[in-house]
């Protein structure tokens, strides 16, 4: 029994002082993106009035703020009482000029009965058919004045020009409006996000890159630059980010965008490799005499797929073997 005692005693005492295995890693330079933080605007790809080409008094107005319509939709009808006189005034004529047709017509007949039966002359005959062409044409041009009355008449009705959210109807039904006043202004084509970024930013800017985008819920999504403005306005390039599922927002809602402007090189450890004492960090490097603590400056935590890292600002240098848990 002592014996057995023993050599349990000597067993223990033999795997507390069996060091435990780490893992080493080199350091190496990590290329990463530099971005700025910048506040963008929802905007709409086409914000466009909807006007009617004709005045009168609006008798219908069918949409309002937040409403959604398609291309071609009626939203609104404009009535000039003055049209329903002109159009009167163009059928009497219509008819009046119909009966003098009449007249000419039974007159033509019968001068050219009388010239088959050697009473009347051919003179007669040439005139009245000369007056009937006249009078011909004169319903033509009558009848076309009707067709451009009636025109005028369906120009009242207000069509949507594009699909979308009609964002301000400034008018109310019963109001007198001019030709070309704006009804409603509506906002189509798709949403997206427009930056503007110091002017030092302009040569950095890729158009395709990847924008993290961190929403009002919190919720990070990631846009793409689709375009970079060539004109420079007080200071400012003008960029576009595309994003999907806009559609819910508003417009003019200010979003916060990480821009990336440009790369540099880093060194990255695991965040597990990173030790806290007396308020300064520490991280474990081998070197020839063994390892040793070496302590360092860090940085922010930057997420990779190998998981949370730790940015190494001074303290240690690439080709370091760093000792990790």
């Amino acid at each position: 029994m002592p014996f057995r005692r023993t050599l349990l005693i000597a067993s223990l005492l033999g795997l507390a002082a069996a060091p435990l295995v780490a893992a080493e890693l080199a350091l190496v330079p990590t290329r990463m993106v530099e971005t700025k933080a910048v506040v963008g605007r929802i905007e709409a790809r086409d914000v466009i009035p909807a006007r009617p080409r004709i005045g009168g008094t609006l008798v219908r107005l069918s949409v309002s703020e937040g409403d959604r319509i398609v291309e071609g939709q009626s939203i609104a009808s404009v009535v000039d009482d003055k049209i329903a006189l002109q159009l009167r005034s163009a059928e009497a004529r219509i008819r009046a000029l119909g009966s003098e047709q009449g007249n000419i017509q039974s007159e033509f007949d019968r001068a050219r009965t009388l010239l088959e039966r050697g009473a009347g002359t051919q003179q007669r005959v040439d005139t009245l058919r000369t007056q009937l062409d006249v009078i011909r044409n004169q319903i033509s041009a009558a009848e076309a004045d009707k067709a451009v009355i009636i025109q005028q008449a369906t120009e009242g009705e207000v069509l949507a020009p594009v699909a979308g959210r009609v964002l301000k109807v400034p008018v109310t039904r019963g109001a007198v409006v001019m030709p070309g006043e704006q009804i409603a202004l509506i906002a189509g084509g798709g949403l997206f996000l427009r930056l503007a970024l110091p002017e030092r930013h302009a040569p950095l800017l890729r158009v395709g890159a990847g924008v993290p985008i961190t929403l009002e819920s919190g919720t990070r999504t990631e846009g793409r630059l689709v375009k970079v403005f060539p004109q420079i306005e007080n200071g400012r390039v003008i960029a576009d980010v595309e994003l999907a599922n806009l559609d819910d927002f508003f417009v003019g809602a200010r979003v916060l965008a990480e821009m990336p402007v440009g790369e540099r090189t880093a060194l990255l450890v695991p965040k597990a490799a990173v030790t806290t004492r007396s308020g300064l960090d520490f991280v474990t490097v081998q070197g020839p005499s063994g390892a040793r603590a070496m302590v360092v400056v860090t940085g922010g935590e930057q997420a990779t797929p190998n998981g949370p890292m730790i940015e190494i600002l001074s303290g240690l240098k690439a080709g370091d073997r760093v000792v990790t848990p």
